[in-house]
């Protein structure tokens, strides 16, 4: 088994900035009433980028950031849940654009656990030696699926992407993962996808936003979530007191604080930029851990953790540096 390490990160996020007082001239809302339940101040909506526009500009930060030439990647994921396009998958199309020509490119579904799911199925691939080097984008154009009358998803959703480059390494600073499904909850969130329509059945009527159950997913996220990094550490011989920052998916400061209370770990060691940015679903992780790597150490112990539709969770432990 080889080793693997994380070296580089990108991030990209559209140009127009919406705040909580302008949404409040569209939907019953005010600055007030977001902040209070979900800490988010303002988002960044993408008009004239795309989920592939994203993806590609944080690839290409994040491969300028790791000194490795497009030649040198083996293998591109992107995870998204908003691709431009149903084919060719958003991680071909990346290749294209940042000539990346010798590697396997595929997408990946796993709402906004898709990034600690990727990085999964990336660095186990370099570690069983089919691989090198990995490029693992978060990618997600969210508000063209939010319904911006419905005040309970569109304060919530926004657009940006994250890259990582995972690179083959004489020692081993991705210590281990523990990504958990059930399928029981799948209609907590959910967004439909074409309507079945052809020559031989009539179109069905469907819902074409976002549909979520608030409360369901704040009581799963604060259960399963922190379970979920306890187990982990477990599995690895790790302590939680052994950790030095937590980033978890930014999906409502909420419950950010509430799992740290339930971890009994000062939030202090909980990165945030949820105010700025709102939840962009599998791109959430790769920016926050972006914004905040000034603040990591050579040898930091970080816990990044994901939670999301299907009902997906996960959580990875890497070390810095």
């Amino acid at each position: 088994m080889y080793g693997v390490r994380l070296d580089g990160l990108g991030k990209s996020i559209p140009n127009l900035d919406i705040t909580n007082e302008y949404l409040a001239t569209m939907v019953e809302t005010s600055d007030e009433w977001i902040q209070t339940r979900t800490g988010i101040k303002s988002r960044r909506i993408a008009v004239e980028e795309s989920t592939t526009s994203l993806a590609i500009n944080a690839a290409k930060q994040a491969l300028e950031n790791s000194g490795l030439e497009p030649k040198d990647i083996e293998l591109v994921i992107v995870a998204t849940v908003s691709p431009d396009m149903a084919m060719p998958s958003t991680a071909c199309v990346v290749a294209e654009n940042l000539q990346i020509e010798n590697a396997i490119c595929f997408d990946l579904t796993a709402a906004c656990s898709g990034f600690i799911y990727a990085s999964e199925v990336a660095t186990s691939f370099i570690k069983l030696g089919n691989y090198k080097n990995a490029l693992v984008i978060g990618a997600e154009v969210l508000s063209k699926m939010v319904d911006w009358q419905d005040r309970g998803t569109c304060i919530l959703f926004a657009d940006g992407a994250g890259a990582a480059i995972y690179k083959r390494s004489d020692e081993n600073n991705i210590i281990g993962f523990s990504n958990k499904s059930d399928g029981k909850g799948s209609q907590l969130i959910r967004l439909a996808n074409i309507p079945h329509s052809n020559s031989f059945s009539k179109a069905e009527e469907v819902e074409r936003h976002i549909q979520m159950d608030g409360q369901a997913v704040y009581k799963f996220a604060t259960t399963a979530v922190p379970k979920n990094i306890i187990e982990l550490l477990e599995k690895e011989n790790y302590r939680l007191e052994d950790v030095d920052w937590f980033v978890l998916h930014q999906a409502n400061a909420r419950i950010i604080d509430s799992v740290a209370k339930r971890l009994k770990v000062s939030l202090d060691k909980f990165f945030m930029n949820v105010s700025e940015y709102g939840n962009t679903s599998a791109a959430s992780i790769p920016i926050a851990l972006y914004d905040a790597k000034h603040l990591f150490k050579k040898g930091d112990k970080i816990i990044l953790s994901g939670f999301g539709a299907g009902l997906t969770w996960g959580s990875m432990l890497l070390i810095w540096g």
